[in-house]
């Protein structure tokens, strides 16, 4: 089976995670999706009052309804600071892989790669797997990738987050069982 990661805070997830994730499926032939939400992640600083299980709940809900998508919580049970290593190692030991594992990234975090835990093997271990995230033209990148042809939806988590602090629209910007349930939770006031 060609599986793809997508690991991130998914802080909310939203429709732009959703699409780049059914290009990739589409363009590179992946069968199966698995969204990995952080529990910490490495290079972000969460509210206090962020629980992890909130985001995990809204991207299972999101997620629900695509048979090439799944949702896997070792982050979360691990806890501590998420390292995608760790991840990709515990997904490498425990699925029945056809190829090398890709991992799906925005081209925002290309810059930062460096910094990552073991950047210099990440590529070695997987097939790493660039969405634009930007019009811009694509970063150059000194280890072997793709860049998949995604259309850019211009939404971010932050936005959809700032704009239900500030009882501005969001529904249409998250799918609609993840609107529900931050309706419900009464996640992101301020």
């Amino acid at each position: 089976m060609r599986v793809l990661l997508f690991g991130g805070t998914f802080n909310p997830i939203h429709v732009g995670h959703l699409f780049v994730a059914e290009e990739a499926c589409v363009e590179l032939g992946y069968e199966k999706v698995i969204f990995v939400p952080a529990y910490r992640p490495a290079h972000k600083v969460l509210a206090d009052h962020d629980d992890p299980m909130h985001r995990y709940k809204m991207v299972e809900r999101a997620t629900a309804g695509n048979p090439r998508f799944t949702v896997d919580d070792c982050e979360i049970r691990r806890q501590g600071t998420s390292y995608t290593l760790d991840t990709i190692t515990y997904l490498m030991e425990t699925l029945p892989l056809t190829g090398k594992l890709g991992l799906l990234i925005g081209d925002d975090l290309v810059p930062g790669f460096s910094s990552w835990k073991h950047a210099d093997i990440l590529p070695e271990l997987v097939d790493i797997v660039i969405a634009r995230r930007t019009s811009s033209s694509p970063y150059e990148v000194p280890w072997r990738h793709t860049y998949i042809t995604n259309t850019i939806i211009h939404i971010s988590s932050s936005e959809i987050r700032e704009r239900v602090a500030q009882g501005k629209a969001f529904r249409y910007l998250v799918p609609e069982p993840v609107y529900e349930y931050i309706v419900e939770h009464g996640l992101y006031r301020s």
